[in-house]
């Protein structure tokens, strides 16, 4: 028993000195060596800072110092800034260190605790300007990328919705409805018979100055005909409801999910996209082809006034001569746009609406990405169907 004891005596004794932090001076004719040894952890950081001021006090100046580090049998943090501490007193003395490589691991989280001592932070060189660039592009592109599946789940619902208020039109909330209509609708006509009226003055003007120089002025009735019910009438009407009733979609509903309105319908079990998205979606479906077709027929109706003022065709030459260019698909190519403009429009408004989070200044930001967007898929479907109709011959 007793040789156990014995036994056991000194393998804790052999351990407490490979755990206990140790510096090991050694002088060899000229030359001076330092060997670091044993664990230099937080739990022994007490012990190692006093041998640390001993060693300080005791190491004879020498030019050059070697120091040794393979026998350090573990290292964190703090014992690695406390030999860089250690270093950093060395050199301060003129003393020129020849250091041991640490081990593969202990050598990793030396240089962190390098990198980041005050004072002793990297230079960054920065990257080139066309790197930042393409960064910045592929920052955008991934956005982009989750903007439009984001986009591509919310229309996935408002679908479902959809079919659910064809099976059940009870489900239907006619008075916000008639209420949306309303507002985006009749309320939006003054604006848009301003701006289609003034618009078939330009489009009449500006075309008969240039049909003139070869006598053709009658032909531009055949130009304002073909511009305003093919491709004029449409766009400027859905970029001015996407402005105006877009936005105003994107604000009301911001600011009820910024008012947490939103969550409290869906705590009492009351369906956001019913309740609010789909009245929306529903009176602009119905609202624009409307608007589309007074704006439509303004716009001719100024451009016969600037016709009657500029090239002495009368207002019963002017239609007369319309009815001739006029042909059923010229009027239908625009129409058929109006739907697809307002469900986008509608879409786009409500989804950044419902996304509104944090403060004020949200629904200032998700009202003008509202905007930009709508008005970006418009005229990105409008060429979509300009190249569609040129396939199929219309």
């Amino acid at each position: 028993m007793r040789d156990n004891d014995e036994t056991i005596f000194e393998k804790r004794l052999a351990h407490e000195r490979s755990v206990v932090p140790t510096i090991r001076v050694h002088k060899k004719k000229s030359e001076t060596s330092l060997s670091l040894e044993g664990e230099w952890v937080t739990a022994t950081l007490k012990e190692a800072a006093k041998l640390l001021e001993q060693t300080l006090a005791t190491l004879p100046l020498e030019e050059k110092l070697t120091v040794e580090t393979s026998s350090l049998t573990a290292l964190d943090t703090s014992g690695a800034y406390l030999i860089e501490d250690l270093f950093r007193k060395l050199t301060s003395t003129g003393i020129q260190l020849d250091v041991a490589p640490f081990s593969s691991s202990h050598q990793t989280l030396f240089k962190e605790v390098q990198k980041h001592l005050p004072g002793c932070k990297e230079k960054v060189t920065p990257p080139p300007v066309w790197l930042l660039f393409l960064n910045r592009l592929g920052e955008k592109t991934c956005d982009m990328q989750r903007e439009a599946l984001f986009l591509l789940s919310f229309l996935g619902e408002v679908i479902l919705n959809l079919g659910a208020h064809i099976r059940r039109p009870g489900l239907l909330r006619k008075v916000s409805l008639l209420s949306h209509i309303q507002k985006v609708g009749f309320q939006a006509l003054p604006i848009i018979g301003l701006i289609a009226f003034l618009i078939g003055i330009v489009l009449v003007y500006q075309g008969a100055q240039q049909l003139k120089r070869f006598g053709a002025e009658i032909f531009t009735i055949d130009l304002l005909a073909v511009s305003v019910l093919r491709e004029i009438g449409v766009l400027l009407t859905a970029i001015v409801v996407a402005g105006r009733s877009g936005s105003a979609f994107t604000a009301q509903i911001g600011t009820m999910s910024l008012n947490q309105e939103t969550d409290a319908m869906r705590v009492m079990g009351l369906d956001p996209i019913r309740y609010l998205v789909i009245p929306r979606l529903l009176a602009l479906l119905i609202a624009l082809p409307l608007l589309v077709f007074f704006a439509n027929i303004v716009a001719l109706i100024g451009g016969a006034f600037m016709g009657s003022a500029l090239i002495g065709v009368d207002f019963d030459q002017f239609f007369q001569h319309l009815n001739l260019t006029i042909k059923p698909w010229t009027f239908w190519t625009g129409m058929i746009k109006a739907p697809v403009f307002a469900f986008v429009i509608a879409l786009v408004g409500c989804f950044e609406g419902l996304r509104v989070t944090g403060g004020a200044d949200s629904v200032g930001r998700h009202t003008t990405s509202a905007v930009v967007k709508s008005i970006f898929l418009v005229i990105v479907l409008d060429a979509a169907f300009s190249i569609l109709y040129s396939v199929i011959g219309i």
